[in-house]
């Protein structure tokens, strides 16, 4: 019998948490009656033991609120848990430790909200005998295990509107803007907002690009009239003869690359070759940040709720996933490791090139 579980959030934050965190404490408190304990910061938390026990109350008037209020990192792994002694750094794991907290406060099952690492630390807290289930959260919509992940659907919408503001300043000034936008190794965010604002060229991950191809459209515009383009570059997005653009590695991090640049890249290789003036925005954590929209609000309440109700029938090892319209689940085992990449030939990258944006290659 179920009588306290626990919540956590790890990774990078994302619109909606707070909206899950909302929906697993209302539903196990007043549809169950059960404890609910909040583990701050992520995986360091259940490390450190630092936690607080979360009512009712404690949830009210979150729904629409950015961020997590139980805090969140995505540096700490808990089975390479980062330590300083004496000025030293050493990595142990502390897995262990995190069950003996965990078992210390009877806590019958963890709902681990998090994204590729996060759930795949779950996974192996699974194949330890703990009783986890999963929710899946990125912005960047890359977990293959559900067809969205929540908070995606606000960051194409802040991407969108960035896109739609960039391309009156564009045209006023004949210019060519490039918007870069995160998703790291996926280009879903760059092609929906892409799609959504009009954008003249999508350059995604999945599609190495030719800059000459690039310049190809920008010239036939100028040639139709048209002395303005709107490119949407993910950050992950690489030419065909190059590699992604790093900023910058974070050697402490289980993910240390860190992505960056490739619209600054971009342009310098336009203006050389067209003379035409490009500006870049970079759009980076306004993406992340912010209260979630209606959709992410309610996808983050079904899931949450999905997480008690699983617990409940006593179903553990596995993250709750969206299929279709449905609500359902599927074993840890095969939520993780493996990207949700943009199919190259598939129906919105064959939609966009039917109306005439241009994709690099």
């Amino acid at each position: 019998m179920i009588k306290r579980i626990g919540v956590m959030t790890g990774g990078g934050d994302c619109p909606g948490l707070n909206a899950v965190l909302r929906a697993v404490v209302r539903t196990a408190i007043l549809k169950y009656g059960w404890e609910v304990y909040g583990f701050k910061d992520g995986y360091r938390g259940l490390v450190m033991n630092e936690y607080v026990k979360l009512k009712s109350n404690d949830v009210s008037g979150i729904l629409d609120k950015g961020g997590t209020i139980l805090g969140s990192s995505n540096r700490d792994n808990p089975f390479n848990f980062r330590i300083e002694r004496d000025g030293k750094v050493e990595y142990k794991d502390m897995s262990e430790r995190v069950i003996d907290n965990i078992n210390m406060h009877k806590i019958d099952c963890m709902v681990l909200i998090g994204g590729d690492g996060t759930l795949t630390s779950a996974r192996d807290f699974a194949r330890m005998g703990l009783n986890v289930v999963g929710v899946p959260k990125t912005i960047d919509n890359d977990l293959s295990g559900t067809d969205l992940t929540f908070g995606f659907m606000t960051a194409v919408e802040t991407a969108t509107d960035a896109i739609d503001k960039l391309h009156s300043t564009a045209e006023s000034h004949h210019r060519v803007m490039i918007l870069e936008v995160m998703g790291r190794y996926a280009g879903w965010i760059a092609l929906q907002s892409g799609i959504a604002g009009g954008a003249d060229a999508i350059l995604i991950p999945e599609i190495p690009y030719d800059i000459k191809k690039v310049v190809e459209m920008i010239q036939r515009r100028r040639r139709e009239g048209k002395h303005f383009s709107i490119i949407v570059a993910a950050e992950g997005a690489k030419a065909v003869d190059g590699d992604v653009v790093v900023s910058k590695v974070v050697h402490d991090s289980p993910d240390p690359i860190r992505l960056g640049g490739v619209g600054n890249q971009i342009a310098e290789q336009i203006e050389k070759l067209t003379g035409i003036e490009t500006r870049v925005a970079v759009l980076g954590h306004l993406q992340r940040g912010g209260r979630p929209n209606p959709f992410d609000r309610i996808l983050s309440t079904r899931f949450g709720v999905a997480a008690v109700e699983y617990i409940n029938e006593g179903k553990f090892g596995i993250m709750v996933s969206l299929k279709g319209d449905e609500i359902t689940a599927i074993p840890l085992e095969e939520a993780v490791g493996k990207l949700k990449t943009v199919p190259p030939e598939g129906e919105l990258v064959k939609i966009a090139k039917s109306l005439g944006v241009s994709f690099g290659d």
